[in-house]
């Protein structure tokens, strides 16, 4: 996608040097600061995955993979890839993607003599970020047929409400749950993106609303809680999100605060309005193991300070953080929720758009 009309990826390798880096965007730094960072261990991936500086279920899936080539410039035995394998897993629980690439490069690598896993390892991690590139394209293509369907109906712009960011800068490009925005928009399609805040990291308002800037998309930000009035208010004609896990019955295990926007959207027939709730999912992130969300999914439960202090840039242009609570406060901070199959109208995936129970009917061609 745009980053001032030039294009960029979210994750690159560079042969360039003595050693091979990867380079990311830290995600830290937006909206405010453009960054690149280069990423030259396994211990700088871990960090790199647990400090949010990739973020989104699809791109950690990706940094792992990197991370595991990464780990074979240290040593390239059995025992040290599988140690870094759990690591890399261990670095954050909920999002499946992440297990999948790991596992995928593991296997793949140990299948191979040792003198050739270096090569392989970057080779097949490359391979992960094209395909997800692909999945995603796939994904937008879907979801603008439902975009479009819409338009031609309504015969104006249509307003799609989204929560936290599942755009390309939660993949290596392109998005999830925004990839059939893009496409619209692309297409000559009007649309309109209501964006959530999405506290605790504010992901919405950070990084959402400033890629939908970057690439041209109309949008304005609302506050976390503002989406059930919208919907009763008819402004919002659909909501797309993105997931970091969903069971093979369909429930959207996805940022906290999704359930509640589903909620609103089934509740919204109340008031003479028809809000159907999309996920946008490339099929990795389909857990077909589980069957529960709610009891067998786990919920990562991040630090204290997530919700405690927040940044932004001062009246002066300084970029600085305050504690919003009270001292001593008390904080819970579940990082995610899941979303019950009932509440979801369907899940846009490569393959096309599925009613939850019709998942099954999918090509399992990542397991």
């Amino acid at each position: 996608m745009l980053v001032d009309n030039q294009h960029y990826r979210t994750i690159w390798p560079n042969s360039s040097g003595v050693v091979p880096v990867v380079e990311i965007i830290d995600q830290t730094r937006l909206p405010h600061e453009f960054k690149i960072v280069e990423i030259s261990s396994l211990e700088q991936m871990i960090g790199a995955i647990k400090t949010m500086q990739v973020r989104g279920a699809p791109l950690i899936g990706a940094a792992a993979a990197y991370g595991m080539a990464l780990a074979i410039l240290s040593e390239s035995s059995d025992e040290y890839l599988q140690l870094s394998a759990q690591r890399l897993i261990a670095s954050r629980p909920t999002a499946v993607n992440l297990k999948w690439a790991v596992e995928r490069m593991l296997n793949h690598l140990l299948a191979l003599p040792v003198p050739e896993r270096l090569q392989a390892a970057w080779i097949e991690a490359a391979l992960i970020c094209e395909e997800d590139i692909l999945l995603n394209r796939a994904i937008g293509a879907h979801g603008l047929q439902l975009i479009d369907r819409m338009r031609n109906e309504k015969l104006r712009t249509i307003n799609i409400l989204t929560h936290c960011n599942a755009g390309w800068l939660a993949t290596v490009d392109f998005g999830t749950a925004l990839a059939p925005v893009y496409a619209a928009h692309n297409a000559g399609v009007s649309v309109h993106v209501w964006v959530d805040e999405t506290r605790p990291r504010n992901q919405g308002a950070s990084l959402t609303a400033w890629e939908l800037a970057q690439h041209g998309v109309p949008y304005t930000v609302i506050c976390d809680n503002a989406g059930g009035h919208l919907m009763q208010q008819g402004q919002v004609d659909m909501v797309i999100v993105g997931a970091d896990r969903v069971t093979a019955t369909g429930d959207v295990c996805n940022k906290i605060g999704t359930y509640l926007k589903a909620l609103a959207a089934v509740d919204s027939v109340a008031f003479g309005h028809q809000v159907p709730f999309y996920a946008a999912v490339p099929s990795p992130t389909i857990d077909w193991s589980l069957r529960d969300g709610v009891s067998q999914i786990e919920i990562e439960e991040r630090h204290a300070d997530e919700l405690a202090w927040m940044s932004g840039r001062l009246a002066s242009g300084e970029i600085a953080s305050v504690n919003v609570l009270p001292q001593g406060a008390r904080v819970a901070n579940p990082a995610f929720d899941v979303t019950p199959a009932r509440l979801v109208t369907g899940i846009i995936t490569e393959q096309g758009v599925f009613a939850p129970d019709q998942l099954h009917m999918m090509q399992r061609t990542h397991l």
